[in-house]
């Protein structure tokens, strides 16, 4: 099954779509810790000032300024730690399709983690990019100054270089880099709404195959994978692990003095968080379905990307905008049954996982 076109009316109107979700960052500027707390603030202003020009520049899309063809093309800017926020995005071109590699370390990784994602989707799903039409893969390295976030801002990649007490530079870890590139190919098939039960479907996606990028860059089967989102982006400190953890929400971090608190994911949905923050709990009831995602493709052994994966994917494509909780779990459901059938042991495995989380 293809994925269905969207207009680019649809796709302008996304939010910026960051790793770090705003309760972490609120918390930080709370901290006991001075510098945390100064570069938390700032980092929240920075993100504020983006989402503003992605405001004002949204009538405008990749999908409409830069040109498509088929294959991978990447091209990675440097913004130079400029705070200046009339220098927009994406900055000077440092490296660009075919280009070997240069001394900056960002810019390398930016552009070998965005072609490995670009890899997987070809290989295991058949898909040309993002939009699965040669889509260019955008990247900016060095955005601000101590910025501690990426995101996907409808049109391409940014990434910050970290706080150098909690985080450090974001193109060092692929799940993220590939959490965030499926944002993009949310926006260009299901487009699920980010709020709710809609936008916390969206998170899940983004984090299902940014863990199975990094999987199957690292061949690894499902006993293997730590299924933790951004652990290589945290600083090492015995209170935190990861910014999430999908197969034990709730986990990722506990009582962390410069994170200002613990993780607020639900591992079932009688503990969904119900409030308006976080777009009403996107990245927090996220949980919910990573880990119906993870006891699933446990329960079926092997490599993740295989089944649960492919389910998974599916699934993607049949949601729509408005999609919630219910109506993914019927879809993968049916996906499963049609696939393998009602008596099999992936249909089986799905229905167990969403029972784990009482769904």
């Amino acid at each position: 099954m293809k994925n269905r076109k969207l207009s680019c009316s649809c796709i302008s109107r996304s939010p910026l779509y960051c790793i770090i979700p705003p309760y972490m960052l609120e918390a930080m500027a709370a901290s006991s810790n001075e510098q945390v707390r100064k570069f938390a603030i700032r980092n929240i202003e920075c993100s504020t000032e983006m989402r503003t020009e992605r405001r004002l520049t949204a009538p405008e899309t990749v999908a409409s300024i830069l040109p498509n063809r088929a294959g991978k093309n990447r091209e990675v800017y440097d913004m130079m730690n400029r705070r200046n926020r009339r220098d927009l995005l994406p900055g000077v071109l440092a490296r660009k399709e075919g280009d070997p590699p240069v001394e900056d370390v960002a810019v390398n990784e930016a552009y070998d983690h965005s072609g490995l994602t670009y890899d997987f989707y070809r290989e295991i799903f058949d898909r040309d990019s993002l939009d699965d039409n040669g889509l260019s893969l955008i990247s900016s390295v060095h955005l601000d100054e101590n910025y501690s976030n990426a995101f996907w801002n409808g049109n391409q990649m940014a990434y910050g270089d970290g706080d150098g007490i909690v985080f450090q530079r974001f193109t060092k870890s692929l799940d993220v880099v590939g959490h965030e590139l499926t944002h993009g190919v949310i926006s260009y098939t299901s487009n699920l709404v980010y709020r709710n039960e809609s936008g916390a479907i969206n998170e899940h996606l983004a984090d299902v195959f940014g863990t199975l990028v990094k999987q199957w860059v690292k061949k690894q089967a499902v006993d293997a994978a730590d299924w933790l989102i951004g652990n290589d982006i945290l600083i090492s400190a015995p209170t935190r692990r990861a910014i999430r953890d999908m197969k034990n929400p709730g986990t990722a971090y506990i009582n962390d003095p410069d994170l200002n608190g613990s993780d607020p994911q639900p591992d079932h949905i009688s503990k969904k968080y119900a409030g308006s923050m976080d777009n009403g709990g996107v990245h927090i009831n996220s949980g919910i379905p990573n880990k119906a995602f993870c006891e699933t493709a446990i329960r079926l052994g092997g490599f993740a990307w295989e089944k649960a994966g492919k389910i998974w994917y599916e699934t993607m494509l049949q949601l729509t905008p408005t999609s919630d909780f219910s109506r993914m779990v019927k879809i993968t459901k049916n996906i499963a049954e049609t696939s393998y059938g009602i008596d099999s042991e992936e249909f089986k495995a799905v229905e167990y996982g969403w029972q784990t989380v009482g769904l």
